[in-house]
């Protein structure tokens, strides 16, 4: 067996619209395709016996142990390896559960698809599931518990922490969508104008001067001391020689903790003589050159949350601790601890496992103590000095007793320190009375605080701390979002892109536009080259000075990776055809299809679903769309439409020689195509059909027919507007148009505007791509064929794509050449010689077709070409209404 290919989808896809997540690992079975788990020796017992939690996977069956039967009457490897690495995912802490393993086509090939949480512990399965599986067909033994270690390190590097995640899962619940912007916790939430980003717990709104202070502890004292806020006396030393003397002027016992640090780190506290404040200033000057030395108050650890000045919760926490039983040593306490199925590694559960560091040897050196001593019964030991969560502390709900008194010191604090979400520390007695009553005291303020303990506190009830970050972000329950229109088809896509953009812009929108071309933001190209995929997709979303996006989805990027956003307002499918057939394990036009159905079947409710009602492919997506239908078709009469309208749909039609939209009985007349330059005085039919579903789905957008007729008379196919789209270049003698189209469907359509041309001759210069199957490289130029006097082959080693270019050309050839004496063929091997020598043979009154991938370079020869032909000589007689400044142009 071999691994072929691994990739990860991260949008809608091909497998599923609901599962985002998944991993396609390509195999080829090789000898074990005749060799099912029944004909490998012991292979079910030793699957079983090294991972026995199998047992719980349902499989096909619908019953636990139903994968453990099909596992012995034998079932194929593909199938084996894909529940291997969803289980070892769970195993590691990961839900996941989703799986298929379907054929690509070839015997022994396989597509084994799984979900992940993490993209990076997704690869890291697969690998693993095939090594394994490997490992046993061998009769190999095989350390498991290695992967599932590695996976867990993982889990708790790549995924977000539970603040982060429970701000997501707020977003989420909003459908409000989700970008991650880099490997930590740097997320967008929305799109384009209206995106907020949020890192960890700080926002886009969170004031950085906040943040400085909150961080100086000094600073924080001083402001609130000044302002009338309780908190402890103190001062700040900068070397272990001014410990002695602050400490005896605080007064024991104290807390020692460095001026610029958060979560804990480095701080001691109920410190009782010279020489420990010395020890716990040397701990702390490790995270900052000041260290605070303050008064040690006795009493709780509380935790105040502020969000949007407002407070949102309350929290007690416990450093973590060991109570004796009089028998077991501390380590075995620690052990016991542990083992509650409420710890776990990292973030992974409620609680986290309590580690022996620094910090808690040097608590029992204080204490005299090792691990090894044996607590009498009832002692308490804490382990930590500080209370954090993520050091083994424990939490407690208080929010419903907090005074009115210490609220309003809290929303107080938050507003002096200027942070939008404010975590104020405080040591108290109790919350329950006024701290100014009771000795209580704030002894520090964070920025970006943990939600963790008040998302589950260990006793109390769960504060949804993250739904107040959420209504601050975004008021009046925006979602978010800009408008998206998504456009796929086999032909046509980057046109009605482009015609989308471009009335949407007339409409007086912000637009990004993806297209096989590039990038655009508000006409600006930023990116070249073909940006059809989900990253292009993402790049305009992420754009903050956009409030449209119009996106060209290309099979490659959807079956690659998936879509790039998850659900569109428009989505448009211009038509389906063979085209791009063998790749990816699309082979025919059902799977094509499908395929392509993703950008209608990921449109929100309300949106709108444009399709081809002339195309049946294209049509039949009707059954699966989950939002409103709209159709175009070129047969004003087409009984799909008369149907459609009839039950108060919106459609776009092609009536004696008019763009006609209809709503339910309505009939509203937008342009003649004779006045639309796209067109070509109407001899351009395809690009009719593109007219056809750019105003449908600019309409639909709420686009008025007035916008949508000035716009379509303003959309020229130039260079400028339409690159490599049936750019007509009209000489003297002849046409040159250079095109892209690049199969046979799109060979066809041009094929017949030539024809409508009236030219004396015609000639194609075409080429091939090396990804295409061989019927369809045949097809391509056998299309050419039926319609050009004369093909120029060349070879183009560009666009080979692995395949020899060679071969490649011959194909062309063959096909071109199989409808004999149609058609005058030659080969000549460059394109731009072959460009020469159809420009030099160019009679009066004919046309010669360019079909190239290089729009940029061709179009900039023949523009050349074009500037030489033209006269740009002026004299003064040119120059109307010269007046008295006739005299003046003497050097005309």
């Amino acid at each position: 067996m071999r691994i072929l290919d691994i990739r990860a989808l991260r949008g809608p896809n091909y497998w599923s619209n609901w599962r985002h997540h998944l991993i396609v690992m390509k195999v080829d079975l090789e000898e074990m395709e005749q060799c099912p788990s029944s004909q490998v020796e012991g292979f079910a017992e030793k699957l079983e016996n090294l991972i026995p939690s199998l047992y719980e996977h349902r499989c096909s069956r619908g019953y636990q142990g139903g994968f453990i039967e099909r596992l012995r009457e034998g079932t194929w490897m593909g199938h084996v390896i894909e529940h291997v690495a969803l289980e070892i995912q769970v195993m590691a802490g990961m839900q996941t559960g989703f799986g298929r393993t379907r054929g690509d086509g070839k015997e022994g090939v396989y597509n084994i698809v799984f979900s992940y949480e993490q993209e990076r512990a997704g690869y890291y399965a697969a690998r693993a599931a095939f090594a394994i599986v490997e490992a046993i067909i061998a009769g190999k033994s095989y350390a498991i518990e290695k992967d599932i270690q590695e996976l867990r390190q993982i889990r708790e590097e790549e995924r977000f922490g539970p603040s982060t995640a429970s701000i997501i899962k707020e977003a989420k619940s909003r459908n409000i969508p989700i970008l991650r912007l880099n490997d930590y916790s740097l997320v967008q939430l929305g799109w384009g104008v209206y995106q907020q980003r949020i890192q960890a717990t700080m926002t886009g709104k969170t004031s950085s001067i906040g943040l400085e202070i909150a961080l100086d502890k000094e600073e924080t004292k001083k402001l609130l001391y000044n302002n009338a806020c309780p908190v402890p006396y103190g001062q700040v030393v900068a070397s272990v020689d001014q410990v002695e003397a602050a400490a005896l002027r605080v007064g024991f016992p104290l807390v020692v903790k460095p001026v610029d640090a958060h979560q804990g780190k480095g701080a001691t506290i109920n410190v009782g003589t010279v020489e420990d404040a010395r020890q716990a200033f040397v701990a702390a000057s490790e995270y900052s050159d000041r260290v605070i030395i303050e008064k040690y108050l006795s009493g709780n650890d509380y935790r105040l949350l502020v969000i949007g000045n407002k407070l949102v919760a309350a929290a007690r926490r416990v450093p973590a601790h060991v109570i004796g039983d009089g028998h077991s040593t501390i380590k075995r306490l620690i052990k016991k601890i542990n083992e509650d199925p409420l710890r776990g590694f990292g973030h992974e559960k409620m609680l986290t496992e309590i580690r022996v560091d620094g910090m808690t040897r040097r608590l029992l050196g204080q204490a005299n103590y090792s691990l090894e001593t044996v607590l009498p019964e009832g002692d308490v030991f804490y382990l930590k000095t500080t209370a954090n969560l993520s050091t083994g502390g424990i939490s407690e709900d208080v929010t419903d007793t907090v005074h009115p008194a210490n609220v309003f010191i809290a929303e107080r604090v938050s507003k002096f320190i200027d942070l939008d979400i404010c975590g104020i520390d405080v040591i108290a007695p109790n919350l329950s009375e006024p701290i100014t009553e009771n000795g209580g005291a704030i002894i520090e303020v964070n920025g970006a605080p943990g939600f963790r303990m008040h998302l589950s506190p260990t006793r109390g009830m769960p504060r949804n701390v993250a739904k107040p970050v959420l209504d601050m972000l975004f008021p009046s329950g925006h979602s978010g979002r800009i408008p998206i229109i998504s456009v796929t088809g086999t032909n046509g896509k980057t046109t009605t892109t482009r015609l989308i953009a471009h009335i949407m812009k007339m409409h007086g929108r912000k637009v990004g536009t993806t297209t096989t071309d590039g990038i655009y933001i508000q006409n600006n190209l930023m990116y070249k080259g073909d940006c059809t995929g989900p990253e292009s997709a993402r790049f305009v979303l992420r754009d903050p000075t956009l409030d449209f996006a119009v996106l060209e989805t290309a099979r490659g990027g959807m079956v690659r990776a998936g879509l790039g956003y998850d659900l569109s307002d428009v989505g448009v499918v211009t038509n389906v055809a063979s085209d791009h057939l063998g790749l990816y394990g699309i082979q025919n036009l059902e799977q094509m299809t499908r395929l392509k159905s993703i950008v209608a079947e990921n449109i929100h409710e309300k949106g709108y679903a444009v399709l081809n009602a002339d195309d049946d492919n294209v049509y039949s997506m009707m059954q699966n769309i989950p939002c409103h239908a709209a159709l175009f078709s070129m047969v004003a009469s087409n009984p799909r439409i008369q149907k459609h309208c009839s039950r108060g749909g919106i459609a776009a039609v092609y009536e004696d020689g008019v763009i006609v939209l209809r709503k339910g009985s309505w009939s509203i007349p937008v342009e003649k195509v004779f006045n639309i330059p796209l067109s070509y005085s109407g001899k351009a039919v395809f690009q009719i059909q593109n007219v056809l579903a750019a105003s449908l789905a600019a309409f639909v957008q709420g686009v008025s027919v007035e916008e949508i007729r000035a716009s379509l008379q303003t959309f020229v196919p130039s260079p400028a507007q339409l690159p490599g789209r049936m750019n007509v270049f009209a000489f003297d003698r002849y046409k040159v148009i250079i095109d892209y189209a690049h199969n046979p469907a799109g060979m066809e359509a041009m094929g017949k505007f030539v024809t409508s041309l009236g030219a004396d001759y015609s000639t194609a210069i075409i080429a091939g791509t090396g990804d295409r199957r061989d019927v369809d490289l045949k097809d391509y130029s056998r299309m050419a064929a039926e319609y050009f006097d004369e093909l120029i082959i060349w070879r183009d080693e560009d666009y080979a794509r692995g395949r020899d270019s060679t071969e490649v050309m011959n194909l062309i050839l063959e096909g071109a050449r199989s409808i004999p004496g149609r058609t005058l063929t030659r080969v000549i091997l460059d394109e731009d010689e072959a460009v020469d020598h159809a420009l030099q043979k160019a009679g009066p009154n004919s046309v010669i077709c360019i079909f190239t991938g290089r729009i940029e370079e061709m179009t900039a020869r023949i523009s050349a070409m074009k500037e030489k032909e033209v006269d740009l000589d002026i004299t003064k007689e040119d120059i109307p209404n010269r007046g008295f400044l006739s005299d003046n142009l003497n050097e005309f």
